[in-house]
């Protein structure tokens, strides 16, 4: 069971879709997610994980995330789309390894301000992100790199009711390390409403 409660205030709602991805040097016994960052403002950022899909598979995710942000003022709405999205492609091995854990190993990343959502045509982009390794500035043009489709909304209201949930699902699932975020940003509210959810 879940709860809701309503407030008024300025809010903007985020979206992110993690589409798919291609042109991925397969590695084996392995499975591929994408994590993706947020500017929180405090030089903070909240982290948010794909589901992890096998490297021999179609590399489809199709999944969504739904985030919202209120705040008393025009200020902070302006200073969420002063932000950006940092996106991580990562690699984990799926062999079997006693006593330990694996850990992930970043195959490229990308980053995307969202004022350039803000700027789009209904504010709202669907893209090919080039995936740029850690320690490469540029994009070797004899060699496919790889890349993840992925899609950005924002919708805004002056004046909205503001409705928060609790999912049943436990917030560590989808990735967050702050729990259901809200503590680690400056901002009235900032929740995700619908995380892990694939469309």
């Amino acid at each position: 069971m879940g709860y809701q409660s309503n407030s008024s205030s300025s809010v903007i709602s985020c979206e992110l879709r993690i589409i798919r991805a291609k042109n991925i040097d397969l590695k084996p016994m392995g499975e591929v997610f994408v994590r993706c960052y947020l500017s929180a403002g405090n030089n903070k950022r909240v982290q948010i994980n794909s589901q992890k899909v096998p490297t021999k598979s179609n590399l489809i995710w199709n999944e969504t995330f739904s985030l919202e942000c209120s705040g008393s003022d025009e200020d902070s709405i302006s200073l969420l789309k002063q932000g950006s999205v940092i996106f991580e492609l990562r690699w984990r091995s799926t062999a079997p390894f006693i006593g330990r854990i694996n850990g992930s190993k970043l195959l490229g990343r990308a980053e995307i301000p969202w004022k350039n959502v803000s700027l789009s045509p209904n504010m709202e982009i669907e893209k090919w992100i080039v995936m740029i390794p850690k320690d490469q500035k540029w994009v070797d043009e004899d060699v496919k790199p790889a890349t993840v489709q992925i899609g950005m909304k924002i919708q805004e209201s002056a004046q909205a009711s503001i409705k928060t949930r609790k999912n049943d699902r436990k917030w560590d699932e989808c990735g967050c390390r702050d729990g259901m975020c809200s503590s680690c940003l400056d901002y009235d509210m900032f929740a995700i409403v619908a995380a892990c959810e694939a469309l």
